[in-house]
């Protein structure tokens, strides 16, 4: 697929206006720009975020925590769906609510002022929205990462992603194994999993590093990822790098 901004715009149902805003601010940038004359060319990559740049919108979040949300080199979007559902749904509850009270209304009932109260989705939206931002919003290694990863096109995410799930693999099949996490196998894994991470998203150091381990075995939706490539691989891991980055 190979549309026109124009086409991509009326397909998406927003305005040319605002897709040369979003790529400005580097929240959906163009596949392709002709640098004859200039025109920008959307494929199905670029549908696939602007899709999620709707489901956000939807929810009333800031353009800001979108593009954090997005640009995050830890960015699930399998997750980041259930975390959408979950906040529709508080935001159907509370609309439904809304529409009992009006029915209420129009037949004289006194009506509640609690039924406009939308303080736990407003907490749900600022408590995930914040996620992002407090992991890697405004740290040099986002801004580096957002930087380049914005011409990754489709092919180059698959090539990624494999690779990923690859590395991943190899912790789970070393620990499977017997290994310690501080035997040479499983740090020589650690060492290609920093420079994956450095040539792909930005510079790793050690530090870096050290917090993703933490992360993975404490944060249970990391976990649950990772152990898709077998129970214990995310603590196994968390152990191998805490265990390098001494």
């Amino acid at each position: 697929m190979k549309l026109h901004i124009r086409e991509f715009a009326k397909l998406t149902g927003v305005s040319v206006r605002t897709l040369h805003y979003y790529d400005e601010i580097g929240l959906l940038k163009p596949s392709y720009v002709d640098e004859q004359n200039g025109y920008r060319f959307y494929d199905e990559q670029s549908l696939q975020r602007m899709q999620e740049i709707l489901f956000y919108r939807e929810l009333d979040f800031p353009l800001k925590s979108i593009s954090d949300i997005l640009s995050s080199p830890e960015y699930d979007k399998q997750r980041a769906l259930g975390e959408q559902k979950h906040l529709l749904e508080l935001k159907m509850k509370r609309l439904g609510r809304l529409i009992n009270a009006l029915e209420g209304a129009m037949k004289g009932e006194k009506m509640s002022m609690n039924v406009f109260d939308n303080s736990e989705f407003e907490a749900q939206r600022e408590k995930y929205a914040k996620e992002a931002k407090e992991r890697w919003g405004g740290t040099a290694a986002y801004k580096e990462s957002a930087e380049k990863t914005a011409g990754y096109d489709k092919d180059k995410w698959k090539e990624i992603n494999s690779a990923m799930d690859g590395i991943i693999g190899e912790f789970a099949e070393c620990a499977r194994s017997g290994a310690k996490p501080s035997d040479p196998s499983a740090q020589a894994i650690v060492k290609k999993w920093q420079d994956f991470i450095s040539e792909n998203y930005y510079a790793c150091t050690k530090e870096i590093l050290a917090g993703l381990g933490e992360m993975y075995a404490a944060d249970e939706r990391f976990m649950e990822n990772i152990d898709k490539q077998g129970k214990g691989t995310a603590v196994f891991m968390s152990e191998a790098i805490k265990f390098y980055c001494k």
